[in-house]
Protein backbone atom coordinates (compact mmCIF):
# COMPACT_ATOMS: atom_id res chain seq x y z
CA UNK A 1 0.00 0.00 0.00
CA UNK A 2 2.55 2.44 1.03
CA UNK A 3 4.63 1.49 -2.44
CA UNK A 4 1.38 2.52 -4.34
CA UNK A 5 1.15 5.80 -2.80
CA UNK A 6 4.73 6.95 -3.20
CA UNK A 7 4.48 5.93 -6.51
CA UNK A 8 0.62 7.64 -6.88
CA UNK A 9 2.42 10.73 -5.28
CA UNK A 10 5.14 11.18 -8.04
CA UNK A 11 3.00 10.97 -10.54
CA UNK A 12 0.36 12.78 -9.39
CA UNK A 13 2.71 15.88 -8.66
CA UNK A 14 5.12 15.65 -12.06
CA UNK A 15 1.44 15.50 -14.04
CA UNK A 16 0.34 18.81 -12.06
CA UNK A 17 3.89 20.63 -12.81
CA UNK A 18 3.91 19.03 -16.49
CA UNK A 19 -0.28 20.74 -16.83
CA UNK A 20 0.93 23.95 -15.42
CA UNK A 21 4.21 24.53 -17.07
CA UNK A 22 2.83 25.41 -19.92
CA UNK A 23 2.36 28.58 -18.47
CA UNK A 24 5.56 29.50 -18.26
CA UNK A 25 5.95 29.17 -21.87
CA UNK A 26 6.50 32.32 -24.04
CA UNK A 27 3.83 34.61 -24.75
CA UNK A 28 4.93 34.30 -28.42
CA UNK A 29 5.08 30.39 -28.38
CA UNK A 30 1.22 29.98 -26.56
CA UNK A 31 -0.52 32.42 -29.50
CA UNK A 32 0.41 30.06 -31.57
CA UNK A 33 -1.06 26.88 -30.28
CA UNK A 34 -4.67 25.81 -31.13
CA UNK A 35 -5.49 24.31 -28.29
CA UNK A 36 -3.91 24.94 -25.55
CA UNK A 37 -6.03 22.07 -23.28
CA UNK A 38 -4.65 19.28 -25.19
CA UNK A 39 -1.04 20.43 -25.32
CA UNK A 40 -1.36 20.85 -21.35
CA UNK A 41 -2.82 17.59 -21.42
CA UNK A 42 -0.07 15.78 -23.14
CA UNK A 43 2.80 17.66 -21.17
CA UNK A 44 1.18 16.24 -18.45
CA UNK A 45 1.12 12.51 -19.50
CA UNK A 46 4.35 12.71 -20.07
CA UNK A 47 5.32 14.39 -17.18
CA UNK A 48 3.15 11.64 -15.29
CA UNK A 49 5.45 9.10 -17.20
CA UNK A 50 8.47 10.50 -15.72
CA UNK A 51 7.23 11.48 -12.73
CA UNK A 52 5.82 7.35 -12.35
CA UNK A 53 9.83 6.19 -13.28
CA UNK A 54 11.07 8.61 -10.47
CA UNK A 55 8.74 7.07 -7.98
CA UNK A 56 9.49 3.77 -8.54
CA UNK A 57 13.27 4.50 -8.26
CA UNK A 58 12.58 6.33 -5.29
CA UNK A 59 10.44 3.45 -3.51
CA UNK A 60 12.88 0.97 -4.56
CA UNK A 61 15.75 2.88 -2.66
CA UNK A 62 13.21 4.12 0.36
CA UNK A 63 12.63 -0.02 0.41
CA UNK A 64 16.54 -0.67 0.66
CA UNK A 65 17.09 2.31 3.06
CA UNK A 66 14.42 0.18 5.34
CA UNK A 67 15.75 -2.50 5.31
CA UNK A 68 19.41 -1.69 6.31
CA UNK A 69 17.58 0.58 9.27
CA UNK A 70 15.91 -2.64 10.63
CA UNK A 71 19.70 -4.73 10.36
CA UNK A 72 21.73 -1.52 11.92
CA UNK A 73 21.54 -2.43 15.96
CA UNK A 74 19.70 0.40 18.24
CA UNK A 75 22.40 1.20 19.64
CA UNK A 76 24.12 2.63 15.88
CA UNK A 77 20.79 4.10 15.66
CA UNK A 78 20.23 5.94 18.74
CA UNK A 79 23.91 7.08 18.58
CA UNK A 80 23.76 8.29 15.10
CA UNK A 81 20.37 10.21 15.73
CA UNK A 82 21.89 12.07 19.15
CA UNK A 83 25.08 12.73 16.53
CA UNK A 84 22.77 14.36 13.59
CA UNK A 85 21.22 16.35 16.83
CA UNK A 86 24.46 17.35 18.05
CA UNK A 87 25.86 18.37 14.96
CA UNK A 88 23.07 20.49 13.99
CA UNK A 89 23.23 21.97 17.26
CA UNK A 90 27.11 22.80 16.73
CA UNK A 91 25.60 24.12 13.03
CA UNK A 92 23.77 26.66 14.44
CA UNK A 93 25.65 28.15 17.28
CA UNK A 94 28.61 28.39 14.89
CA UNK A 95 26.48 29.76 11.65
CA UNK A 96 24.62 32.32 14.25
CA UNK A 97 27.10 35.20 13.96
CA UNK A 98 27.07 34.73 10.13
CA UNK A 99 23.36 36.22 10.07
CA UNK A 100 24.78 39.19 11.05
CA UNK A 101 27.31 40.52 9.10
CA UNK A 102 26.25 42.94 6.85
CA UNK A 103 26.07 41.11 3.19
CA UNK A 104 25.54 43.49 0.11
CA UNK A 105 21.39 42.23 -0.90
CA UNK A 106 23.10 41.43 -4.23
CA UNK A 107 24.66 38.58 -2.27
CA UNK A 108 21.85 37.41 -0.22
CA UNK A 109 21.80 33.97 -1.54
CA UNK A 110 25.34 33.57 0.33
CA UNK A 111 23.43 33.23 3.79
CA UNK A 112 20.89 30.73 3.24
CA UNK A 113 23.75 28.29 1.20
CA UNK A 114 26.22 28.46 3.79
CA UNK A 115 23.38 27.48 6.60
CA UNK A 116 22.59 25.01 4.25
CA UNK A 117 25.81 23.72 3.43
CA UNK A 118 27.73 23.63 6.95
CA UNK A 119 24.77 22.53 8.51
CA UNK A 120 24.80 19.16 5.83
CA UNK A 121 28.16 18.91 6.80
CA UNK A 122 28.27 19.83 10.61
CA UNK A 123 25.59 16.83 10.88
CA UNK A 124 27.00 14.11 8.59
CA UNK A 125 30.34 14.62 10.58
CA UNK A 126 28.18 14.28 14.21
CA UNK A 127 26.94 10.76 12.54
CA UNK A 128 30.45 9.68 11.57
CA UNK A 129 31.96 10.61 14.98
CA UNK A 130 28.78 9.24 16.76
CA UNK A 131 29.61 5.72 14.80
CA UNK A 132 33.49 6.03 16.35
CA UNK A 133 32.53 6.97 19.55
CA UNK A 134 28.96 5.73 19.81
CA UNK A 135 29.40 3.44 22.90
CA UNK A 136 31.09 6.04 24.97
CA UNK A 137 28.74 8.54 24.20
CA UNK A 138 26.02 6.05 25.48
CA UNK A 139 27.27 5.38 28.49
CA UNK A 140 28.19 9.55 28.98
CA UNK A 141 24.58 10.27 28.55
CA UNK A 142 23.63 6.90 30.86
CA UNK A 143 26.48 4.84 32.05
CA UNK A 144 24.23 1.85 32.65
CA UNK A 145 22.61 2.71 28.84
CA UNK A 146 25.38 -0.13 27.25
CA UNK A 147 24.91 -2.77 29.69
CA UNK A 148 21.36 -2.99 29.74
CA UNK A 149 20.95 -2.96 25.91
CA UNK A 150 24.04 -5.93 26.14
CA UNK A 151 21.96 -8.20 28.27
CA UNK A 152 18.18 -7.36 26.72
CA UNK A 153 20.04 -8.95 23.78
CA UNK A 154 19.54 -5.52 21.37
CA UNK A 155 23.51 -5.28 20.22
CA UNK A 156 24.22 -8.07 18.32
CA UNK A 157 27.44 -6.56 16.50
CA UNK A 158 28.85 -9.76 18.40
CA UNK A 159 27.36 -12.50 19.91
CA UNK A 160 27.25 -11.41 23.75
CA UNK A 161 29.04 -14.06 26.04
CA UNK A 162 28.47 -15.11 29.76
CA UNK A 163 31.39 -16.31 31.28
CA UNK A 164 31.44 -19.52 33.50
CA UNK A 165 33.19 -19.87 36.76
CA UNK A 166 35.50 -22.97 35.62
CA UNK A 167 36.77 -20.36 32.89
CA UNK A 168 37.51 -17.77 35.21
CA UNK A 169 39.86 -19.96 37.25
CA UNK A 170 41.75 -21.66 33.98
CA UNK A 171 43.20 -17.83 33.67
CA UNK A 172 42.83 -19.07 29.90
CA UNK A 173 40.47 -15.94 29.47
CA UNK A 174 42.74 -13.21 30.02
CA UNK A 175 44.75 -14.43 26.93
CA UNK A 176 41.81 -14.62 24.88
CA UNK A 177 41.19 -11.26 25.23
CA UNK A 178 44.46 -10.45 24.92
CA UNK A 179 44.90 -11.67 21.31
CA UNK A 180 41.87 -10.77 20.60
CA UNK A 181 40.47 -13.74 19.37
CA UNK A 182 37.45 -13.21 21.89
CA UNK A 183 35.00 -10.13 20.72
CA UNK A 184 31.93 -9.23 22.01
CA UNK A 185 30.49 -8.32 25.42
CA UNK A 186 31.47 -10.49 28.23
CA UNK A 187 29.17 -10.57 31.20
CA UNK A 188 29.79 -12.04 34.75
CA UNK A 189 26.49 -12.88 36.07
CA UNK A 190 26.45 -12.29 39.88
CA UNK A 191 25.86 -15.85 41.04
CA UNK A 192 29.20 -17.09 39.38
CA UNK A 193 30.73 -14.17 41.02
CA UNK A 194 29.21 -15.46 44.26
CA UNK A 195 30.82 -18.93 43.66
CA UNK A 196 33.60 -17.90 43.11
CA UNK A 197 33.76 -16.02 46.07
CA UNK A 198 32.73 -19.14 47.98
CA UNK A 199 35.51 -21.15 46.27
CA UNK A 200 38.04 -18.60 47.62
CA UNK A 201 36.32 -18.76 50.85
CA UNK A 202 36.69 -22.55 51.27
CA UNK A 203 38.21 -24.86 53.80
CA UNK A 204 40.62 -26.40 51.37
CA UNK A 205 43.94 -25.13 50.47
CA UNK A 206 43.69 -26.03 46.99
CA UNK A 207 40.34 -25.16 46.48
CA UNK A 208 40.96 -21.58 47.88
CA UNK A 209 44.06 -21.41 45.97
CA UNK A 210 42.37 -21.54 42.59
CA UNK A 211 39.38 -19.51 43.87
CA UNK A 212 41.78 -16.68 44.91
CA UNK A 213 43.77 -17.08 41.51
CA UNK A 214 39.96 -17.06 39.64
CA UNK A 215 38.85 -13.57 41.92
CA UNK A 216 42.32 -12.17 40.70
CA UNK A 217 41.97 -12.75 37.29
CA UNK A 218 38.90 -10.99 37.17
CA UNK A 219 39.70 -8.24 38.92
CA UNK A 220 42.50 -8.21 36.07
CA UNK A 221 40.37 -8.09 32.71
CA UNK A 222 38.08 -6.20 34.35
CA UNK A 223 40.53 -3.14 34.72
CA UNK A 224 41.90 -4.00 31.68
CA UNK A 225 38.68 -4.36 29.60
CA UNK A 226 36.44 -2.19 31.81
CA UNK A 227 34.11 -1.87 28.37
CA UNK A 228 33.81 -5.38 27.76
CA UNK A 229 33.19 -7.39 31.34
CA UNK A 230 30.05 -6.30 32.30
CA UNK A 231 29.23 -7.60 35.65
CA UNK A 232 25.25 -8.43 35.73
CA UNK A 233 22.76 -8.83 39.17
CA UNK A 234 20.28 -10.98 37.90
CA UNK A 235 19.46 -13.60 40.04
CA UNK A 236 17.43 -17.03 39.61
CA UNK A 237 15.66 -17.74 43.11
CA UNK A 238 14.09 -20.11 42.04
CA UNK A 239 17.09 -22.37 40.43
CA UNK A 240 19.23 -24.08 42.76
CA UNK A 241 22.11 -24.62 40.97
CA UNK A 242 24.62 -22.13 38.81
CA UNK A 243 24.78 -24.24 36.08
CA UNK A 244 21.28 -24.21 35.56
CA UNK A 245 21.26 -20.67 36.35
CA UNK A 246 24.21 -19.79 33.64
CA UNK A 247 22.34 -22.17 30.83
CA UNK A 248 18.59 -19.97 31.79
CA UNK A 249 20.22 -16.73 31.77
CA UNK A 250 22.32 -17.76 28.19
CA UNK A 251 19.13 -18.58 26.47
CA UNK A 252 16.66 -15.25 28.18
CA UNK A 253 19.49 -13.19 26.61
CA UNK A 254 20.69 -15.16 23.27
CA UNK A 255 24.21 -15.11 24.37
CA UNK A 256 26.96 -17.75 23.85
CA UNK A 257 28.40 -19.54 27.21
CA UNK A 258 31.86 -19.23 27.75
CA UNK A 259 32.67 -22.53 29.40
CA UNK A 260 35.65 -25.35 30.04
CA UNK A 261 32.97 -27.59 31.86
CA UNK A 262 32.44 -30.39 29.57
CA UNK A 263 29.43 -31.77 31.44
CA UNK A 264 27.79 -27.79 31.04
CA UNK A 265 28.27 -28.28 27.47
CA UNK A 266 26.54 -30.85 26.45
CA UNK A 267 23.44 -29.70 29.20
CA UNK A 268 23.17 -26.27 27.27
CA UNK A 269 23.95 -28.00 23.78
CA UNK A 270 20.83 -29.97 24.18
CA UNK A 271 18.81 -27.05 25.86
CA UNK A 272 19.90 -25.07 22.20
CA UNK A 273 22.47 -22.61 23.83
CA UNK A 274 25.41 -21.88 21.99
CA UNK A 275 28.94 -23.11 23.63
CA UNK A 276 32.24 -22.04 23.36
CA UNK A 277 34.34 -24.50 25.23
CA UNK A 278 38.30 -23.13 25.42
CA UNK A 279 39.21 -26.81 25.55
CA UNK A 280 37.73 -27.29 22.05
CA UNK A 281 39.71 -24.25 20.93
CA UNK A 282 42.98 -25.16 22.27
CA UNK A 283 42.54 -28.68 20.66
CA UNK A 284 41.48 -26.81 17.56
CA UNK A 285 45.06 -24.71 16.79
CA UNK A 286 47.08 -27.67 18.63
CA UNK A 287 49.88 -28.26 16.18
CA UNK A 288 49.45 -31.28 14.12
CA UNK A 289 52.56 -33.46 13.76
CA UNK A 290 52.92 -35.92 11.04
CA UNK A 291 54.87 -39.00 10.75
CA UNK A 292 58.52 -37.97 9.93
CA UNK A 293 58.23 -34.34 11.50
CA UNK A 294 61.24 -33.02 14.35
CA UNK A 295 60.48 -32.12 17.51
CA UNK A 296 63.12 -30.72 19.77
CA UNK A 297 62.13 -31.92 23.20
CA UNK A 298 63.14 -32.39 26.91
CA UNK A 299 62.80 -35.97 28.07
CA UNK A 300 61.56 -35.43 31.85
CA UNK A 301 61.49 -39.33 33.24
CA UNK A 302 61.49 -42.68 32.10
CA UNK A 303 58.46 -44.87 30.48
CA UNK A 304 56.56 -47.76 31.51
CA UNK A 305 58.95 -49.76 29.37
CA UNK A 306 62.64 -50.12 30.18
CA UNK A 307 64.17 -48.20 26.85
CA UNK A 308 60.90 -45.60 26.73
CA UNK A 309 61.48 -42.15 27.50
CA UNK A 310 58.59 -39.43 28.61
CA UNK A 311 58.23 -35.78 27.53
CA UNK A 312 55.60 -33.16 26.50
CA UNK A 313 54.83 -30.60 24.46
CA UNK A 314 54.18 -26.97 25.37
CA UNK A 315 50.38 -28.02 25.13
CA UNK A 316 50.64 -30.74 27.00
CA UNK A 317 50.85 -33.48 24.81
CA UNK A 318 52.50 -36.66 25.97
CA UNK A 319 55.39 -37.96 23.51
CA UNK A 320 56.65 -41.46 24.19
CA UNK A 321 60.20 -41.76 22.62
CA UNK A 322 61.53 -45.38 22.12
CA UNK A 323 64.73 -45.42 23.20
CA UNK A 324 64.89 -42.30 25.09
CA UNK A 325 65.27 -43.84 28.45
CA UNK A 326 69.04 -42.70 28.26
CA UNK A 327 68.14 -39.27 27.79
CA UNK A 328 66.19 -38.46 30.99
CA UNK A 329 66.90 -34.73 32.18
CA UNK A 330 68.04 -33.84 28.43
CA UNK A 331 66.49 -32.22 25.81
CA UNK A 332 67.06 -34.07 22.01
CA UNK A 333 65.50 -33.92 18.78
CA UNK A 334 63.19 -36.85 17.90
CA UNK A 335 61.26 -37.74 14.69
CA UNK A 336 57.85 -38.60 15.27
CA UNK A 337 56.73 -42.01 14.10
CA UNK A 338 53.02 -42.11 14.92
CA UNK A 339 50.40 -40.84 16.41
CA UNK A 340 47.24 -41.77 18.63
CA UNK A 341 44.36 -40.20 19.82
CA UNK A 342 42.63 -40.98 22.62
CA UNK A 343 39.74 -40.24 25.13
CA UNK A 344 42.07 -39.18 28.03
CA UNK A 345 44.00 -36.94 24.94
CA UNK A 346 46.66 -37.48 22.45
CA UNK A 347 50.14 -39.25 22.59
CA UNK A 348 52.81 -39.12 20.05
CA UNK A 349 55.27 -41.66 19.47
CA UNK A 350 58.89 -40.79 18.30
CA UNK A 351 62.58 -42.30 18.32
CA UNK A 352 65.44 -39.84 18.84
CA UNK A 353 67.10 -38.40 15.36
CA UNK A 354 69.89 -40.43 15.27
CA UNK A 355 68.23 -43.66 15.66
CA UNK A 356 65.09 -43.36 13.90
CA UNK A 357 66.71 -44.17 10.55
CA UNK A 358 69.15 -46.79 11.50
Amino acid sequence: MLDAIIILSFILAAAGIGFYSTDLLPTEALSRVTNLDALRFIVAVFAAIIGGAFGLRFQTEYRRLEIQVRELPLEVILTRAIGLVIGLLVANLMLAPLFLLPIPADFGFIKPLVAVVGSIVLAVTGMNLADTHGRGLLRLINPNTVETMVVEGTLKPASTKVLDTSCIIDGRIETLLETGFLEGQIIVPQFVLQELQQVADASKDQKRVRGRRGLEILNRIKTDYPDRIVLNSLDYEDIPTVDAKLVKFAQEINAILLTNDYNLSKVATLQKVSVLNVNDLVNAVRPSYLPGDNIDLKILKEGKEPSQGIGYLDDGTMVVVEEGSGYVGGEIRVVVTSALQTSAGRMIFAKPQEKAFT
